[in-house]
């Protein structure tokens, strides 16, 4: 029988976790998408819907410290597809957003405010996306997400982790190792990440607490599809796709109005 998902807290979302280890969480985690590349065989993906909406912007939400970006918009300019990216997020990490626009030359950018991935300004339009980040909503809240997108006519694209094996579970037991390793390779630097990673080892503890609790909340692909019941007037593609080198797969939910997929 399938496992159930199961929403529990993480402990990097909640507000009274202290400021220093929820940016060390999303720190690490767009370090991690960055080295391993793993969301890059997304790309044609990506430029399919970019290029069969029309759109010619990029709203990224739930960004964390910047996603996958650098890597991403390199692939899809080797599709053929060059589009400006906005990254957004509920609790922006400003300092590792601006890393990511400097460091793409202006070609991503992000939103200062905080962005409510289902109540999105109307003025915020482009093809929306969300990279490890929807399991962090709520059924109503991810069902309310999809809604949003679909109402105001504007594209989306949902990709996430799967749910792992029993081979994984034993590995993420390497995990406060591997946050002890990667901690000095992790930019921008941050005296608190040291602080909180090796004089008090608060942060490794944290993310394999997290990403335990990540891989039970995520959805499976007939939980997608179940949460787009309703909102027939778009096009909804649901499937999986191989994360890379990496010996997982990722699961991706992408909507457009039916004359676009059409």
């Amino acid at each position: 029988m399938p496992m159930k998902r199961v929403h529990f807290i993480e402990i990097g979302d909640e507000p009274w976790c202290p400021r220093g280890i929820r940016r060390g969480v999303t720190d690490f985690c767009r370090f991690v998408t960055e080295v391993s590349g793993c969301y890059n065989p997304v790309a044609p993906l990506l430029a399919d819907a970019i290029q069969k909406t029309g759109t010619h912007r990029i709203l990224d939400m739930g960004s964390g410290a910047g996603g996958p970006w650098l890597g991403l918009l390199r692939k899809l300019r080797q599709l053929g597809v060059d589009v400006p990216v906005c990254l957004s997020d509920h609790d922006p990490n400003i300092e590792g957003l601006e890393r990511v626009q400097k460091l793409s030359r202006g070609a991503i950018t992000y939103h200062a405010e905080p962005v409510d991935a289902t109540k999105v300004p109307a003025e915020m339009t482009g093809l929306r996306t969300m990279f490890q980040a929807f399991h962090h909503l709520r059924p109503e809240q991810a069902r309310a997400a999809l809604a949003d997108a679909a109402a105001k006519q504007q594209p989306i694209a949902i990709f996430d982790g799967s749910r792992p094996g029993l081979w994984m579970w034993p590995l993420l037991l390497l995990m406060p190792l591997r946050v002890l390793l990667a901690t000095p390779f992790i930019l921008p630097f941050r005296w608190s990440r040291l602080f909180w990673t090796y004089l008090v080892p608060a942060l490794p503890l944290v993310l394999t607490f997290d990403v335990i609790v990540s891989l039970l909340r995520v959805y499976s692909v007939e939980e997608m599809r179940e949460l787009t019941a309703g909102l027939d007037h778009y096009h909804w593609d649901v499937g999986t796709v191989r994360a890379g080198l990496i010996p997982v797969r990722l699961t991706y939910l992408i909507g457009m109005p039916k004359e676009c997929a059409a």
